[in-house]
């Protein structure tokens, strides 16, 4: 197939899943905080639903993968993201808010798996590292096209996310044309290796570093523009534009990942987590300047696509006989973190308010310095995937 069949209907899927029916609830927070009368701890409560259902679709998408191929998931994926949408924008009430978040969580889980799997299926060898670049990319591409909807529509979510469910369907019918249907005869086949991380040599220190980022992140997503809002120096289209920074800046971070070979895992891994704690000291600091609200952005979308590919770098390292273990490992406990990072910062926001939480979770990513990789050097890694 050629490479281009695939990749465009990949980033498509892949900026509905993560981008507009994931992330994009963090930018559109204060208008349905303000219509479903939410307080933050509500809202903290709500968008761990998104980690929480992805932490298990990712599991179940791994497996059901080898069973029923690549196209049947990207497919169950995209109808998620649709119904998801659709039911957070037709939401009167939190419950029902609530039950599309997890559908549309559980999308990102589903998506990416297969998309691994398809490429390894139906690439050239030698192309299969850039088409998994340019597919994860969607992830940014999302976030800025979400911003720019925002921007266009101001404050109506609802009809918002109802653009973004028929975006979805575009994309849904797109993969179904393209990607080939399973056949009878065809057999994926993954070597799994011992699902143990007994006597693995930094695999503890791997789990608690990842699910230390996961904490320190989750304020970022869900609070951010919901603090640089109670500020009230922000227009309707200013707001947005923070989101559309961070997907911009995003993109460059995939990108950086010839710095682990010039520089080392180690040492690279350590300013990834520097720059994320910045950009929440940063924002916490002068949340009222646009200018230090949009550094900020940039900061954090650089580093956090950075850090992701980091994390996936030493999980193969860890688990050298088992690459599959060690790229979901760090992934998954990320997303947990995300869960466990959510539901705590909604309640620190009642109690002390957004500049205090912003900056708790700040040094909760300095922790992560320290729990880094301890290895100088990191071993040559040709194609990096970067997700998310």
């Amino acid at each position: 197939m050629r490479m281009s069949r695939l990749v465009f209907p990949g980033i498509t899927m892949i900026a509905v899943t993560y981008g507009l029916a994931r992330f994009s609830y963090g930018l559109l927070l204060p208008n349905i905080s303000q219509d479903l009368a939410m307080s933050p701890s509500i809202s903290g409560i709500i968008s761990s639903l998104f980690y929480l259902s992805y932490c298990f679709a990712i599991v179940l998408s791994t497996v059901l993968t080898v069973d029923k191929g690549p196209r049947v998931i990207v497919l169950i994926a995209g109808a998620l993201a649709i119904v998801g949408l659709i039911i957070m924008g037709v939401s009167p009430n939190v419950w029902v808010l609530g039950f599309g978040v997890l559908l549309a969580g559980a999308s990102t889980g589903f998506a990416s798996p297969p998309y691994g799997t398809a490429i390894t299926l139906w690439i050239e060898s030698d192309k299969q590292g850039s088409a998994n670049t340019w597919i994860n990319s969607g992830t940014s591409i999302g976030l800025v096209l979400s911003g720019i909807g925002a921007i266009l529509l101001a404050s109506s979510w609802r009809f918002t996310y109802l653009i973004y469910a028929f975006i979805g369907l575009i994309a849904f019918i797109w993969n179904a044309k393209v990607l080939p249907r399973a056949e009878a005869n065809q057999h994926v086949i993954f070597k799994m290796g011992k699902l143990s991380f007994k006597g693995v040599r930094g695999a503890t220190l791997l789990i608690i570093s990842s699910t230390t980022l996961g904490i320190s992140t989750a304020v970022f997503w869900t609070f951010a523009i919901d603090f640089i809002k109670s500020t009230g120096n922000y227009s309707s289209w200013q707001l947005p534009l923070f989101w559309v920074i961070l997907g911009i800046f995003g993109l460059l971070g995939g990108f950086s990942g010839r710095l682990v070979k010039q520089f080392g895992l180690s040492f690279t891994y350590k300013w990834g987590c520097l720059i994320i704690s910045a950009a929440s000291f940063l924002l916490a600091w002068h949340p009222e300047q646009w200018s230090m609200s949009y550094l900020s952005a940039a900061l954090f979308g650089i580093s956090y696509i950075f850090i992701t590919g980091l994390l996936m770098v030493w999980g193969i390292r860890v688990f050298m006989t088992n690459a599959s273990l060690g790229i979901g490992t760090p992934f998954l406990l990320l997303a947990i973190g995300q869960v466990i990072g959510s539901l705590f910062a909604g309640v620190i926001i009642d109690f002390v308010g957004f500049a205090p939480t912003f900056v708790i979770y700040g040094f909760m990513g300095i922790i992560s310095i320290m729990l880094g990789p301890r290895e100088a050097k990191s071993k040559p890694v040709d194609k990096i995937n970067y997700e998310h």
